[in-house]
């Protein structure tokens, strides 16, 4: 059974930092993207990252600069840190693991980040 487990979010005024973590249970793929996705309230989810298992990256414009991900393959898990947020910054975060190989994609359960003004 796969399982995507999400910790690091909370509440944070802005300015401040928070760190999101997710680590992939019941699969592995020597081919995929991990990555950080978000959805604020009445909008659309909304890419935040990504992270192939090549190593190579991709932002949103919206956090070029403040958001770094990174992952660490041995443990199936990647990282968000998140600098210098803001209020626009508030939603569900949800990690997602794709599997290139097998075109499957996963969901984790989503961490509420608030960013308060």
């Amino acid at each position: 059974q796969v399982q995507l487990v999400e910790s690091g979010g909370g509440l944070v005024q802005a300015g401040g930092s928070l760190r999101l973590s997710c680590t992939a249970s019941g699969i592995f793929s020597s081919r995929n993207v991990m990555g950080w996705y978000r959805q604020a309230p009445e909008k659309h989810r909304e890419l935040v990252a990504t992270i192939t298992s090549g190593g190579s990256t991709d932002y949103a414009d919206s956090v070029m600069g403040r958001f770094t991900i990174s992952r660490d393959n041995a443990k199936n898990t990647v990282y968000l840190q998140m600098n210098s947020l803001k209020p626009e910054d508030t939603g569900v975060y949800y990690c997602n693991y794709r599997d290139i190989i097998m075109s499957r994609s996963y969901w984790g359960q989503g961490t509420q980040v608030t960013v308060s003004s």
